[in-house]
């Protein structure tokens, strides 16, 4: 499996690839604020093709969207689940990301 990056302004797309064929992908988004010099990433959009699951390939694209923030010098990465995806949740915070507050929202 390889890992493609497509860069667009503040936004970064990673594709993860096997034998030609996208399997899975994930957004890495840099935010711009006055409050930092540095940018923020927020990974959104996790994606892996229903019979390419648990064989790693969502753990390489969100460990390979963290490089890249960190590349980019973030000061911090956000990821987002809803409250009753605990599958989710446990699988970010084997990644080393921790639960932090709570997300307000209104869906147009």
């Amino acid at each position: 499996m390889e890992i493609k990056k497509e860069k667009r302004e503040n936004t970064i797309r990673l594709d993860a690839v096997e034998n030609g064929e996208e399997i899975g992908a994930v957004y890495l988004y840099l935010i711009r604020n006055d409050s930092h010099a540095e940018p923020y990433g927020l990974i959104e959009d996790l994606l892996v093709k229903e019979g390419h699951r648990r064989q790693g390939v969502g753990t390489a694209l969100i460990k390979e969207a963290l490089a890249e923030a960190k590349r980019l010098c973030c000061y911090k990465v956000i990821c987002t689940s809803r409250l009753s995806r605990e599958e989710v949740h446990r699988f970010y915070e084997k990644l080393g990301l921790k639960k932090h507050g709570f997300e307000f929202r209104i869906n147009f």
